[in-house]
């Protein structure tokens, strides 16, 4: 037992493992949860803040161990609860836990800032038995602090690097170190957010799965928010079954976060859609439009990865018409400002920091250390009224929706496709603006070694076909590899 010591002495690898294989092993007497935990402590040890110093963990659960243990036990008199029983798994640092860890968004603002209870998210993963690691750097805010903040930096955390290219390859945005940690094999996978791309960006830099679901599927309660328009959390994995697993866990109606109410599946198990064969017959189109930013290596890996899904039964439906430029909109500086302002408006009456005006100031007064790169956005969310009854807000909010759902329900019902395929993350933001599920695949390295992704996106709820769609690519591709630390 942990409390008297204990020895390390099986042979299990941690390298590039899986949920799945964790049970099958932990289920023949072969591993603990606790020796489980102990291994991605050592790897953390060994490369978070030494060696390579990826700084994907800003802060590690003191009770991990202890959690360990106590599911350990749970296991031996009751069985196990489930897929995640006794896995460890790291959430980002704007997720609230209410347990001995801060909740920051990578802020000095909320340096001292611990949350009241669990997010819906962490209640949720607890439920299931998850072991809660630590938390992960972020770009700080979410990146919407400034213009022109590095991927992966905040003022509390510093900056996250990327484990394929340490200072060569982008980390990838905002949910850096969820990313990066699970390429480094922090954990078996974390829990990122996502506004426009901070789940896809990072998933994709970081040769990962990523989900980003319909806004509604999974609650945002308890996650310091940008946009609860465009707000989400999801799974980062290193595998698409271990992204439908912890998909699945993390699901569920909460009283609390109406958005929930909007989804009627109510699927709380996405295995069932891990098919090999999920490509056959499907129809997948492909906007020529959002191939323009890609220099020739990457373009030459995204044909190449137009060939593999032929060749696993999809029908390619080449050069739909789905614009890239979006109208510009004022929604996210409206939101910020209501969503942050209630956010804080709950901490404690005697707390410095209880709106976005206090966090502007407490960032000038100590601009030395939490101003390394400005605060442009804040300052700009901050002149909006926050009361979202301005005609500005109302009329972008809803040309917003009318356009990016239009646009994407008609391309799709137009050619009857499953789903439509973007290059690394690139479609995020029409996806985002109508609330609409993605979920990116690795697919390859360049010949400098730079992880490269792709993403296939749907309707809103169609997480199920997006799962079986990316695991039969994934299964008949097998294009990720871990990095060399």
């Amino acid at each position: 037992m942990f409390s008297g010591g204990f020895t390390l002495t099986n042979s299990f690898q941690l390298n590039e493992t899986t949920i799945t294989k964790i049970q099958q092993t932990i289920e023949s007497g072969d591993l603990t949860s606790l020796e489980l935990t102990t291994m991605y402590l050592k790897q953390i040890a060994a490369y978070n803040s030494k060696g390579p110093n990826i700084n994907a963990v800003i802060e590690v659960n003191p009770d991990a161990l202890h959690i360990a243990e106590a599911l350990d036990a749970e296991r031996s008199k009751s069985g196990s609860r489930g897929p995640l029983h006794g896995i460890p798994i790291l959430i980002k640092d704007n997720i609230d836990s209410g347990d001995k860890m801060h909740t920051s968004a990578g802020s000095l603002a909320l340096d001292n800032h611990y949350a009241r209870e669990d997010a819906f998210v962490t209640k949720q993963l607890r439920k299931a038995g998850a072991v809660i690691l630590g938390k992960t750097n972020l770009t700080e805010w979410a990146n919407f602090m400034t213009e022109g903040m590095p991927n992966g930096y905040s003022s509390r955390g510093g900056q996250v690097l990327n484990p394929y290219g340490p200072g060569s390859c982008d980390v990838g945005g905002s949910s850096s170190g969820s990313g990066a940690g699970v390429a480094a094999n922090f954990a078996v996978g974390a829990i990122g957010t996502e506004t426009d791309g901070s789940i896809l960006s990072p998933s994709s830099s970081n040769s990962l799965v990523g989900i980003k679901p319909t806004v509604g599927l999974v609650s945002r309660t308890g996650i310091i928010p940008i946009a609860h328009s465009q707000d989400t959390a999801g799974p980062m994995t290193r595998s698409v079954a271990d992204a439908a697993i912890i998909l699945g866990a993390i699901t569920g109606l909460d009283q609390t976060d109406v958005a929930t109410r909007t989804n009627t599946d109510r699927i709380t198990d996405y295995t069932p859609f891990l098919n090999k064969a999920g490509l056959a017959n499907a129809k997948i189109g492909v906007p020529a439009s959002y191939l323009n930013e890609l220099d020739d290596p990457e373009l030459a890996l995204f044909n190449h990865a137009i060939k593999d899904l032929e060749k696993l039964g999809a029908t390619i439906v080449d050069s739909i018409d789905l614009p890239s430029d979006l109208p510009d909109s004022s929604v996210l500086y409206h939101e910020f400002k209501n969503g942050i302002n209630a956010y804080l408006g709950r901490f404690p009456a005697n707390s410095t920091v209880r709106t976005l005006r206090d966090v502007i100031n407490f960032n000038q007064t100590n601009a030395n250390e939490a101003l390394e790169y400005g605060q442009t956005t804040l300052i700009k969310s901050e002149t909006k009224d926050g009361t979202l009854a301005d005609d500005e807000y109302i009329m972008d909010r809803l040309t917003d929706l009318s356009f990016s759902r239009e646009k994407l329900q008609e391309v799709i019902r137009e050619h009857k496709l499953d789903a439509i395929l973007f290059p690394n993350y690139y479609g995020s933001s029409i996806a985002a603006k109508a609330g609409y599920p993605s979920i990116t695949v690795p697919a390859g390295y360049t010949s400098s070694g730079k992880p490269v992704g792709v993403t296939f996106t749907g309707l809103a709820f169609s997480e199920a076909k997006l799962i079986e769609l990316a695991y039969a690519y994934e299964q008949g591709t097998h294009h990720r590899k871990p990095p060399e630390l």
